[in-house]
């Protein structure tokens, strides 16, 4: 892998910055719907399309979902385990015991998760990656052989328990019915910024019941990651790998369209759940192809570059952007402009990816990582000696060391 357009920075995989921050750009275009229900994450559970909508803008809604839903979180569960994979290759490569400190590194990670679900998002990923990369820390210790076999088994059980659940909302009579809302004002558009948080907490067996659904799921996507790196999928010379992964992703997102477009819980069930992650596949042999033919010096790729190198920053200020624009404690445009959320959520989302590219550009201006990666690894390395001579860790070390 000496590929410079890949790998320009001492060993650095330029490329996985840039899915990196594709990743969490589009994390954004899923997640600003939510924002932008006057009834938050409770609403989107019980009904996305907001009834007061046209069915154009409903159908335009649902249109624009489907291109994010899903995907970018795939997308960052399969780089997550990209980076597992070149930590513990460092690890091996030093003779580091593994996973050794790394799991006081996800449990930073799942504090940090526990602060984002409970003053910014109850959406948040962060708890359920670091769970699950805890858990794969450990099966990387395993044969790929093994690892590949997991891979089958745990998309299998994913595979059985989404097949279960799609199963029941279609047998069983007003299952699929969307879900009537609470009749009292909804505490997103009347509660403060604490008591959103003491409501997030109230309801965290609703709101923190996904990254237990998906947990198999996670742990396949870990897997993946890793075994698509130890594949070459970010060498030249994995040109081949690259074009099945499209190909792949490209068949999938017409039946991905479809999905969205039916409108109905067991449709978006599938298409979020089993073929989304599909289209990530596709989504990062693409990017990936891209990069290694055109490098990533390019404006696009650049900014890309930059979120990617503070994802966890970015990730965290993108929530607490949307959150302030459409909440109560904030400007309150999730109510006072329903009758026009299609539009409005689109301009948010250009205006909160603007932000969040600016903040990242300038940072990065004056210094290596992101606040929230600086303060993470300064507690993740409470307790370290310092390094024979005084050396620090490696560009590549520290990249793939933050928890994104």
């Amino acid at each position: 892998m000496n590929n410079t357009n890949v790998l320009p920075d001492r060993g650095r995989l330029a490329a996985l910055d840039v899915v990196r921050g594709i990743a969490i750009v589009g994390t954004l275009a899923t997640n600003v719907w939510v924002f932008s229900h006057p009834w938050g994450l409770l609403g989107m559970l019980s009904a996305p399309v907001l009834s007061s909508e046209s069915s154009a803008a409903a159908t335009t809604q649902l249109a624009l979902m489907a291109l994010a839903q899903g995907k970018f979180l795939a997308l960052l569960s399969l780089t997550f385990g990209v980076g597992l994979a070149i930590q513990h290759r460092s690890a091996v490569r030093q003779q580091r015991r593994w996973p050794g400190r790394y799991l006081w590194r996800a449990a930073l990670l799942f504090v940090d998760g526990v602060v984002n679900y409970i003053l910014i998002a109850e959406f948040d990923v962060l708890m359920g990656y670091a769970v699950t990369a805890a858990v794969v820390s450990f099966l990387l210790l395993t044969r790929p052989r093994a690892q590949r076999a997991l891979i089958v088994v745990f998309g299998g059980i994913h595979l059985a328990v989404m097949s279960l659940l799609v199963l029941v909302l279609t047998v069983l009579p007003g299952a699929d019915a969307d879900l009537p809302l609470p009749s009292e004002p909804s505490p997103y558009a009347d509660a403060s910024f604490l008591g959103l948080a003491a409501f997030r907490l109230d309801n965290a067996a609703v709101f923190r019941a996904e990254p237990v659904l998906i947990g198999f799921l996670s742990l396949a996507m870990f897997l993946a990651g890793a075994a698509l790196l130890r594949a070459g999928v970010f060498a030249a010379e994995g040109a081949r790998l690259r074009r099945r992964l499209m190909i792949v992703g490209l068949c999938a997102a017409p039946v991905d369209l479809v999905l969205a477009l039916s409108a109905t819980s067991a449709g978006l069930l599938l298409e979020r759940y089993v073929v989304a992650p599909v289209v990530a596949l596709g989504i990062l042999g693409l990017v990936v192809e891209l990069c290694v033919r055109r490098g990533t010096g390019g404006w696009f790729a650049r900014r890309a570059t930059e979120i990617g190198r503070v994802a966890l920053s970015a990730y965290l200020l993108q929530n607490l952007l949307g959150g302030a624009l459409f909440y109560g404690w904030g400007f309150g445009l999730a109510s006072t402009l329903a009758p026009w959320r299609v539009p409005v959520t689109v301009a948010a989302f250009l205006v909160i990816t603007a932000v969040v590219a600016a903040a990242a550009h300038l940072w990065l201006r004056r210094f290596s990582a992101g606040p929230v990666e600086w303060l993470w690894r300064a507690a993740a390395d409470l307790g370290t000696r310092p390094r024979r001579g005084g050396a620090s860790a490696t560009s590549s070390e520290r990249t793939d060391r933050v928890p994104s």
